[in-house]
């Protein structure tokens, strides 16, 4: 098969990390960690350019592109030192064939987590969550994977514009699928007008769990997190997270598809996805819904840059703790390094 690289824009790969191939097992056998873009926007229902978004993602940084990002927080370098990271490229999404789309993004998942990585996705819109996380569980087990989603929509629609694939029903597939568990799945940052009556109905029969900005805001995102991670963690393996850059205030990340206002803060979204990482067996991550033409100085690429490092970066401390026998506390700075 034909190969391109990355496919919109510069052929450059995540802050500089070593490339590998996804359909060659052996260039990334040692690897924690593999980088797929996947620059699909033909399931948008308002504003596209998402297309753009593993490009961005991969360049939004003002520091050297090294491969190298020791986190101050966390005393660790979650791209080379205690962590393996390489970047795929971008598995060939053509806009206009959806169906077609998804079947070979989930082929080039199953092939990174089936050669012992996670894979960790950058969108695109969010109807790659489909392929994403139904290619982790395709090695995993049906049903054994759980999911926290950050976004200000369901994404649990049935049929829109005609179709089932789309950013506005990802969710819903793969529970009908049986790939994940309804009463596994945790959705964080709900606000606003969507979805309506019968779609809510049908996802309080499938046992999900939506945390909606008014609980959020009323009760606290950390006892909210604590609180998902019990269920969560409950007979499953694993958990895949799944981060809708819109889950923030458009004053937070404008350059997406689908603005809501109301929304979490950077400072919250990246907190939390840390802790996600270090806490919970994160066995998959995609990042979705930049869409570049609609950002402003770059904020919502630098926004999503910084959530994919906090994952990498509480995954490596996660590991080094279980190594090391030692335990980091996020309200105490770490004195290693001092």
């Amino acid at each position: 098969m034909a190969r391109y690289g990355t496919q919109f824009g510069p052929d450059i790969t995540f802050l500089g990390v070593p490339r590998c191939d996804w359909t060659d097992a052996s260039t990334f056998a040692d690897a924690d960690v593999v980088i797929l873009g996947a620059p699909f926007d033909g399931g948008t229902s308002h504003r596209p350019g998402t297309r753009f978004g593993p490009q961005y993602i991969r360049q939004s940084c003002y520091l050297p592109h090294d491969g190298s990002r020791p986190s101050l927080a966390l005393r660790v370098d979650g791209l080379r030192d205690d962590l393996t990271v390489v970047d795929a490229g971008d598995v060939e999404m053509y806009s206009g064939d959806a169906e077609r789309s998804v079947r070979d993004l989930q082929e080039a998942v199953y092939a990174v987590t089936s050669g012992g990585a996670i894979p960790l996705i950058l969108g695109g819109d969010h109807t790659i969550a489909w392929p994403d996380a139904a290619g982790v569980a395709q090695h995993l087990g049906q049903g054994r994977v759980s999911m926290i989603h950050f976004d200000a929509h369901a994404d649990t629609g049935d049929i829109e514009f005609g179709s089932l694939v789309g950013h506005g029903q990802p969710m819903r597939r793969l529970i009908e699928s049986g790939a994940l568990r309804g009463d596994r799945f945790l959705q964080l940052g709900l606000r606003g007008y969507w979805p309506g009556p019968e779609t809510l109905s049908w996802m309080a029969e499938h046992g999900m769990r939506s945390y909606e900005m008014t609980e959020i805001v009323e009760r606290g995102l950390t006892e909210c997190l604590t609180e998902a991670f019990t269920i969560a963690s409950d007979e499953c393996d694993g958990v895949f997270l799944s981060v809708d850059i819109d889950v923030c205030d458009p004053g937070h990340a404008p350059g997406t598809g689908t603005p809501e206002p109301g929304g979490l803060t950077a400072r919250q979204l990246l907190d939390a996805v840390r802790r996600i990482a270090y806490e919970l067996p994160v066995v998959g991550v995609d990042v979705v819904e930049v869409s570049p033409p609609y950002d402003h100085a770059e904020i919502t690429s630098f926004l999503a840059n910084r959530v994919v490092l906090e994952v990498l970066s509480g995954i490596a401390r996660r590991r080094k703790d279980a190594r090391d026998g030692t335990t980091w506390n996020p309200r105490l700075p770490l004195l290693e390094g001092r």
